[in-house]
């Protein structure tokens, strides 16, 4: 381990180690070695080389974040929340925009950087901690040029931003590279993306990278199925080292391993179900981290005539609505799933009493198609003060959840925090019934409360129904 310590060749300030072939280069090997052997090497750098080493992104990179070798034309990298995403296709424009020397011209000359808005473009992908400027070396930092939206190296190259918003500023530019990042979420994916591949014309092999948290999209899926696309994946924990303590551990603990928790976290793919009622998509868009004041609260209950191992779970959810103006203006929200399985009917009830006191709810619904008088009796034993209202099912569940579904889709409801397992029962339900494991009593009890506040005849605050 004397000498120069790579292959022969000395580390150099700003040389760009990602110009050589992928994955066999000598920093990824270095970087792959045992770490008593990285501190000899370490031990052997020269203050110069030393200088150098931060820069040498090969060296640094986890396997997701290395383009995978072979003929390809899109580069897909797929990761959880955190997992480096953006660092690799900031390295990737990097690798592609350097030559070997400051002057010397790269692989790409004109790049194009897609981000869900300008706004994002800019801070995400050039101005954030893994942007652009964040990890060029010094010597070949290149210049923010804002009234053009363009990123400037020394050597001629420009990397140009654009908003998914506006398919149509793609029409007439060409390039020879391009970063879309977060795909999954672009308003008009499609139309963005058909103009994207139009405006890849430039050089002998024009490629782009895509680095996206796969929420379900229909063009990221097809993408993802193309013999031309190549994609890495990452969980979240993956880059642990990176984050802060205990994000982890208190995300897995909230989500645990539902579906939100296999997209966002995991990384995963997950197709929705034929005739989803709720995308994946519109279940990511409805999490929020507080709710405002609320004009009304319903505790609602989906009951279960049965009890002990093996019984439905009763299903309890606590929502509330901001019933102010036209009623197509209400919004309502989700700020609690009090659900329990496996235990008598004085337990479930007396704990949807307790969500009833906690959140000074207006009023407490239960379906009462099953075991009516056994839901009246039991809440008079515990509380007979609370406002109590019996719902009567007379359609399907699929078909009394459509329209609160369609709530969703409005952007008019939202979940305060995120609720796993309601969640996982919603991915679950189509047009056509219920695809998962059991009862979805959650979705029975979220749907009688939404109803109840947002699309029955009584719903609203009270002075709303006495105008």
């Amino acid at each position: 381990m004397h000498g120069s310590p790579i292959g022969g060749r000395p580390f150099r300030p700003g040389i760009t180690t990602s110009t050589r072939p992928l994955p066999k280069s000598d920093a990824a090997w270095i970087s792959s070695e045992p770490s008593l052997i990285q501190d000899l090497l370490l031990e052997d750098l020269s203050v110069h080389d030393t200088c150098a080493l931060p820069w040498l992104w090969e060296f640094w990179a986890m396997e997701h974040q290395r383009p995978p070798p072979g003929d390809w034309r899109a580069w897909v990298v797929l990761g959880g929340r955190g997992a480096g995403k953006t660092r690799a296709g900031a390295e990737w424009v990097r690798s592609m925009a350097e030559g070997s020397r400051t002057l010397d011209p790269g692989r790409a000359r004109r790049i194009a950087l897609v981000g869900e808005t300008i706004d994002q473009a800019r801070e995400v992908m050039v101005m954030g901690d893994s942007g652009l400027l964040a990890c060029c070396p010094p010597d070949r930092k290149p210049d923010w040029i804002a009234g053009r939206n363009v990123v400037r190296w020394s050597n001629g190259a420009e990397a140009q931003l654009f908003s998914a918003h506006s398919p149509e500023t793609l029409r007439g530019p060409q390039f020879d590279a391009a970063w879309a990042d977060e795909l999954a979420k672009w308003p008009k994916a499609a139309e963005t993306w058909d103009m994207l591949g139009f405006a890849l014309r430039l050089g002998r092999d024009p490629k782009v990278c895509v680095t996206t948290t796969p929420r379900a999209s229909r063009v990221l899926q097809e993408l993802l199925e193309r013999e031309s696309t190549v994609c890495t994946h990452a969980p979240t924990e993956a880059n642990a080292a990176n984050l802060a303590p205990g994000f982890i551990a208190e995300m897995r603990a909230r989500h645990g391993r539902g579906r939100l928790a296999r997209q966002e976290l995991d990384g995963l793919f997950l197709d929705d179900i034929e005739g989803a009622l709720w995308p994946q998509g519109v279940l990511a868009d409805c999490l929020r981290g507080a709710a405002p004041p609320l004009d009304r609260v319903v505790v609602a209950v989906d009951p279960s005539v049965s009890a002990g191992r093996g019984a439905d779970e009763v299903g309890i959810i606590v929502a509330g609505v901001e019933a102010r103006g036209p009623r197509q203006d209400w919004r309502g929200w989700v700020i609690e799933d009090a659900t329990v399985s496996g235990c008598s009917p004085a337990v479930w009830m007396e704990r949807a009493v307790d969500a009833y006191r906690r959140h000074g709810a207006n009023r407490l619904v239960a379906e009462v198609n099953q075991g009516g008088e056994l839901v009246r009796e039991v809440l008079a034993q515990i509380d007979p003060g609370v406002a109590f209202k019996p719902l009567h099912a007379v359609r399907d569940k699929s078909v009394r959840a459509e329209p609160v579904a369609v709530l969703y889709e409005q952007g008019r409801v939202f979940h305060v925090g995120g609720f796993p397992k309601l969640e996982d029962q919603m991915a679950e339900m189509s047009a056509t019934g219920f695809r998962g494991r059991g009862s979805p009593d959650r979705v029975d009890a979220l749907v009688w409360a939404l109803t109840e506040l947002m699309l029955g005849p009584g719903s609203g605050p009270p002075r709303a129904r006495m105008l």
